[in-house]
């Protein structure tokens, strides 16, 4: 069992956001099942440079955190689509503006980011 070296410290919300969404794609696929793409596949096809255990750790995460549900389907081979909750809905249109800011500073953003991998 996973042990943790450093205490949580949710002290404001920015703690508890970063406690939630943290994590290299969780915001990409709260938008992409957003999107409708529900199926573990769907969405191992949209982020094809995650690996499968490493989506469905944070899937299983922003699960607990009750942002997304999931449905197995009683048939065979076995059918798996997630969903957003009502409160994972509320994160849809500030992932959206992150987004826009991202768009509205792509060339500045990308400059200095290649920048610092030189």
């Amino acid at each position: 069992m996973y042990e943790r070296k450093i205490p949580l410290n949710l002290n404001c919300g920015l703690d508890l956001i970063g406690e939630v969404l943290y994590g290299k794609w969780k915001i990409r696929l709260l938008w992409f099942i957003n999107e409708g793409h529900k199926r573990p596949s769907e969405l191992q096809r949209k982020i094809s440079d995650a690996s499968r255990r490493v989506l469905n750790m944070q899937l299983k995460e922003l699960e607990q955190h009750e942002l997304i549900t999931k449905v197995i389907y009683a048939v065979v081979p076995p059918k798996v689509e997630y969903s957003l909750t009502d409160f994972g809905k509320t994160l849809i249109p500030i992932i959206a503006a992150l987004g826009q800011w991202g768009d509205d500073n792509e060339t500045r953003l990308r400059s200095l980011i290649l920048k610092e991998n030189v």
